[in-house]
C-alpha cells in the first residue's frame, strides 16, 4: 500500500479578500503519489464543510463518505500516474490556521476575532501550497459539496492552473439557507458560547454532538442511535465548532454562477438523485449558464439511495464517468 505524506505549509502574512491579513496561515494537507519532474501531473482533490484531508486516504471515512475506493493505485484519480493533493481549507479543523489558533499578536486564540475567509481565500492559499510543493499544472481539481465549492472557485480564480474540474453533490451557488443564523440557533443557548470565545470556559461539545446527529440524518446516514452518537462525539472531538462559522460565512458570499464567463475547462457536474441539499433539480440551470457562457460542460446523474453522501457511499457508480473524464482531459492535453 502506498504511503501518505501528512504535512503543514505556512504562509507568511496572508492577505485575505477583505484586505485583513493572517501573521501565520497554516494550512495542512495529505499527499499521495509521486511529482513528476515538470510539476503537471498533479490532481487536487478538496474536501466537504465538515470533513478533512485524509478523506483520500485508505480506509478512512468523511462526511461525504470514504473517497479512498476513487484515489488510488488503478482507481479513477490514479496514484500509480497522479500527485494527489488533499489540503485541509484554512479556517478548518484538522491541522489549518482558524479560530482555536493562536494569534502571534495577542497569544490567545482568535476566537470570534478571526477574520471573515471568503472561498476565493481558501483557494488562494491552496495555490500558495500547490506552488510551493511545485506542483506548476493541475490535471483536475475533484471534489464533493463544500469541495465543489472550490472545483468551481478554482477554475474562475485560477483558469490556466487545471486541465478540467470536477464539482460533485454541490452548486455554483450556495445551498438556500441562512447557514450562520441557523448555526446560531443551535449554539447562542449554550452557557459556554460566549460569541464563539469558548476556549477557556468548557466549550461545546454537547451542542457540537447533537448538531452532528441532525445533520448526518439529513445527510443520509442511517445508523442505530448509539453508532449516531459513537460518531457524532468522534467529530465533535476534532472539529472546532468556529469552523463552522467561518466556513459558513465565506459560504453565504460564494457565488461563481456570475463568473461562469471566466472557467475555460471541462466540467464534469455531478449530483446524486436522493440529495436534498444539492438537488438534481439543480441541474438544467447549471448546466444551461455554463454552455451559454461557452463551457464543455458534462452532467452525471448518480443514482443513490444515500443523499448527500452519494458519492463516497456509492463511489463505484459514478467512478467511470469520473475515469472517463480524466482520460477526456489527458488525451486534450496531448
Amino acid at each position: 500500500m502506498q504511503d501518505s505524506v501528512h504535512a503543514n505549509f505556512t504562509i507568511q502574512d496572508f492577505r485575505l479578500s477583505s484586505g485583513a491579513v493572517l501573521p501565520e496561515a497554516t494550512i495542512a494537507y495529505v499527499a499521495r503519489g509521486t511529482l513528476a519532474a515538470d510539476g503537471r501531473n498533479a490532481i487536487l482533490v478538496t474536501h466537504g464543510y465538515t470533513s478533512g484531508p485524509r478523506m483520500i486516504e485508505p480506509g478512512v471515512a468523511s462526511s461525504e463518505g470514504a473517497w479512498s475506493t476513487l484515489v488510488g493505485p488503478g482507481a479513477p484519480i490514479d496514484t500509480d500516474r497522479y500527485f494527489v493533493v488533499c489540503s485541509n481549507m484554512l479556517g478548518s479543523s484538522f491541522g489549518s490556521t482558524n479560530a482555536a489558533s493562536i494569534d502571534p499578536r495577542t497569544g490567545k486564540p482568535y476566537g470570534s476575532s478571526f477574520p471573515t475567509l471568503t472561498v476565493a481565500d481558501i483557494v488562494a492559499a491552496q495555490h500558495r501550497l500547490l506552488t510551493h510543493l511545485g506542483v506548476a499544472h493541475l490535471r483536475a481539481v475533484v471534489g464533493p459539496s463544500y469541495g465543489g465549492f472550490q472545483a468551481f472557485q478554482w477554475a474562475v480564480s485560477f483558469p490556466d492552473f487545471m486541465d478540467g474540474i470536477v464539482p460533485v453533490v454541490t452548486s455554483p451557488l450556495p445551498p438556500q439557507s441562512d447557514r450562520v443564523a441557523g448555526l446560531l440557533k443551535w449554539f447562542a443557548p449554550d452557557p459556554n458560547w460566549n460569541n464563539g470565545d469558548y476556549y477557556e470556559n468548557g466549550g461545546v461539545r454537547e451542542t457540537m454532538i447533537r448538531l452532528r446527529t441532525d445533520t448526518l440524518t439529513r445527510y443520509g446516514l442511517s445508523v442505530g442511535a448509539e453508532d449516531m452518537r459513537r460518531i457524532a462525539g468522534a467529530w465533535a472531538d476534532t472539529f472546532d465548532a468556529n469552523s463552522l462559522f467561518i466556513l459558513g460565512r465565506a459560504m453565504e458570499q460564494y457565488d461563481v454562477a456570475k463568473d461562469f464567463g471566466k472557467i475555460r475547462v471541462p466540467v464534469l457536474y455531478v449530483l446524486s438523485t436522493t440529495d436534498a441539499l444539492f438537488p438534481p433539480s439543480l441541474a438544467p440551470g447549471v448546466m444551461a449558464g455554463l454552455r451559454a457562457a461557452g463551457v464543455d460542460a458534462t452532467y452525471f446523474e448518480l443514482e443513490s439511495q444515500h443523499g448527500h453522501l452519494a458519492s463516497g457511499a456509492d463511489a463505484a457508480k459514478w467512478a467511470p464517468a469520473l475515469a472517463a473524464f480524466i482520460r477526456k482531459l489527458e488525451m486534450a492535453a496531448g
